[in-house]
């Protein structure tokens, strides 16, 4: 079996004193995707860059970071070395450390950190163009009769059954119409929601809660971070899950185990 994790960790550095790399040696993945970690690896100290994994193994990491500093990208922390490593190719991704591809041999394994379309809209083109350039991406490489599993952040509920109150959020940012189409276009396009193909109808399961207004204790949440595959991969797939008991970021990770 194959354990991957995603977590979007709201700042590696931060997550780090709240218990990431204990949780990270004791899940026993092997290979875990994190994303908005606001760091560049030049800033980080290193045991950020060897993490016992269970086994005896260790975690290490592959980065793609934001030109920006303290904002946005992704890391691909895994036990065995990938046969290579890809950026999404368009700049104005890339330079925000949106996307990170690591080709793990039988699978191609994305860290992906979708942009938030923020109030009224304001970046709702910008996160239509990378939604579009990420599916552009998964077509050429199942095209090419590779297997994907696109973790991440996608900012993005996609039905009422993923946020705790839809009507109150239809003009709100990760539940706009364009964002919702999207996802639908996405997995129309023959892809699966892993989570919700095994707990279809499953109301109260979500991945991020606001800060405020104690959402999290009230479970007053969104389900927007996502384990997706192909369609012909799907029937690797044998778990799909939420641990919305980990704690150290506003996100929680989402897991998906797979028969490799």
């Amino acid at each position: 079996m194959t354990s991957i994790l995603s977590w979007n960790v709201n700042g590696i550095r931060a997550a780090s004193q709240k218990g990431l790399f204990e949780w990270m040696s004791a899940s026993g993945a092997d290979a875990i995707c994190l994303q908005e970690t606001k760091a560049d690896p030049s800033q980080l100290t290193k045991d950020f860059f060897e993490i016992a994994a269970p086994g005896g193994g260790v975690y290490r990491p592959y980065w793609s970071s934001a030109k920006r500093r303290g904002y946005s990208g992704v890391v691909v922390y895994a036990k065995q070395e990938p046969r290579s490593l890809s950026l999404l190719g368009v700049a104005e991704f890339d330079d925000e450390g949106r996307y990170l591809e690591a080709d793990m041999g039988d699978y191609v394994l994305i860290s992906a950190y979708f942009p938030n379309s923020q109030d009224a809209g304001a970046r709702i083109d910008y996160k239509i163009r990378y939604c579009d350039a990420v599916l552009d991406r998964m077509d050429k490489l199942v095209a090419a009769k590779r297997s994907i599993v696109l973790c991440g952040d996608y900012n993005i509920a996609h039905e009422p059954i993923d946020l705790a109150h839809p009507k109150a959020n239809e003009g709100n940012p990760g539940y706009l119409p364009e964002e919702r189409a999207w996802m639908g276009k996405f997995l129309g396009a023959g892809y699966a929601d892993s989570f919700r193909r095994f707990h279809p109808g499953e109301t109260g399961q979500y991945s991020w809660w606001s800060y405020r207004m104690r959402a999290r204790e009230k479970n007053v949440g969104w389900r927007i971070d996502y384990c997706c595959v192909n369609e012909a991969f799907w029937p690797a797939v044998r778990a799909a899950s939420i641990q919305n008991a980990v704690l150290g970021s506003d996100h929680c990770p989402v897991a998906i185990e797979l028969a490799l």
